[in-house]
């Protein structure tokens, strides 16, 4: 009787492994674990079958479900809830910052791209490339990988607004802008500053999208606050002229 039961339980499984319905929403490691988890309660609740039935049922359903779920990729309860974490997360970050130094250089410095990695440590390289297109190089947290894209000028007010994009086809998607204002005084420069990097879709961009962790965010967010520091240093003074 158990033995057939048992038989039943693992052939509803094997069936329910190779019929998925719906997409795929959940992510490789949570299906890695899921199945490690669901293999594991379904062979404890089999050896226990023959003294409590009905745990042994339920455990055995729970780990069925566990296992259909890494092995089809589908949870039924993401589904219900709308979420899916096969989804690359992107990176959305604003900052404002208040630098004393003349809106222009200010300004003069930051268009200038081949500057930003001079404070920016996410930033290995800039090369530009024509007036409006640049190469960029960037390193993620432990040096791990470098990302690498081309970017393009999408926008530019002389002396108030910067914006660029990545091109297309890039290997991370990015966007960001720089607005410069005069501080009331007029002797300063206010900053707002927005980056936004969207790792790619699908296979490539799941094993991408490790990495865009909250240490990455956390060098973004301090590359910029860097750069209050860096303006208002001797090398940023003697490349704006400020120094008598």
């Amino acid at each position: 009787m158990n033995n057939e039961l048992t038989t039943k339980i693992i052939g509803g499984l094997k069936e329910l492994s190779i019929n998925k319905t719906g997409k795929e929403n959940i992510d490789q490691g949570e299906r890695a674990l899921s199945v490690v988890a669901g293999s594991y309660l379904l062979y404890k609740s089999l050896k226990n079958l023959i003294k409590h039935p009905f745990l042994g049922l339920q455990g055995a359903a729970a780990g069925g479900l566990l296992i259909y779920r890494g092995a089809t990729g589908v949870c039924p309860i993401y589904t219900q809830l709308g979420k899916d974490t096969t989804d690359p997360e992107a990176i959305n970050i604003t900052e404002d910052i208040v630098v004393n130094a003349p809106r222009e250089k200010v300004y003069e410095f930051w268009r200038n791209l081949s500057n930003l990695p001079k404070f920016m440590t996410h930033l290995k390289s800039i090369s530009e490339i024509s007036d409006t297109e640049s190469h960029w190089v960037a390193n993620t947290p432990g040096n791990l990988v470098d990302l690498k894209w081309n970017a393009e000028i999408t926008r530019e007010d002389e002396g108030s607004y910067i914006g660029w994009q990545s091109v297309e086809g890039s290997m991370v998607d990015n966007a960001g802008k720089v607005e410069f204002r005069d501080t009331l005084n007029g002797t300063g420069t206010e900053l707002h500053i927005e980056i936004d990097y969207f790792p790619p879709a699908g296979s490539v961009g799941r094993g991408i999208t490790s990495l865009f962790n909250g240490l990455f965010e956390k060098m973004i967010r301090e590359d910029i606050q860097n750069f209050k520091a860096y303006a208002e240093a001797e090398d940023f003074k003697l490349y704006a002229g400020l120094t008598a």
